[in-house]
């Protein structure tokens, strides 16, 4: 085994002490995989692919419990530019054309009359949560 390994012990410490479920789940197939257990039954017990399996015991045997940490996601880019977003917040930190609460709709109709992009609904909510 590589130096990045841990014994039993070690990780069952580790494990208790983990707050994360997800690098929880991921620790218990390492301790199951020390064990002897297959990556068939792995899966199995943990209710997980045995891709993610393979990869959780790959990324631990290369790169120690820094290879089962959550990488960044990058996601999706937005839509609307820096300047356009300013403009947006802007917009809705004004109370837009009303003089009532600006509402999801209203944000909506201003996005796609000024910048050409339709949104719906529920994303101009999300975006609207950003901001």
């Amino acid at each position: 085994m590589d130096s990045f390994c841990y014994d039993n012990e070690s990780l069952v410490k580790i494990l208790r002490k983990e707050k994360n479920a997800r690098m929880k789940l991921k620790l218990l197939a390492i301790l199951h995989f020390q064990d002897g257990k297959s990556r068939y039954q792995i899966a199995d017990y943990l209710k997980v692919s045995r891709t993610s399996v393979n990869r959780w015991v790959s990324d631990y045997l290369s790169k120690g419990l820094e290879g089962l940490k959550e990488k960044p996601h990058s996601g999706r880019p937005n839509t609307l530019s820096a300047a356009q977003l300013s403009q947006l917040k802007s917009f809705i930190n004004t109370g837009g054309d009303s003089k009532n609460n600006i509402t999801g709709v209203e944000v909506q109709q201003y996005i796609e009359d000024n910048f050409g992009v339709k949104y719906e609904i529920s994303s101009v909510y999300k975006l609207i949560d950003r901001l």
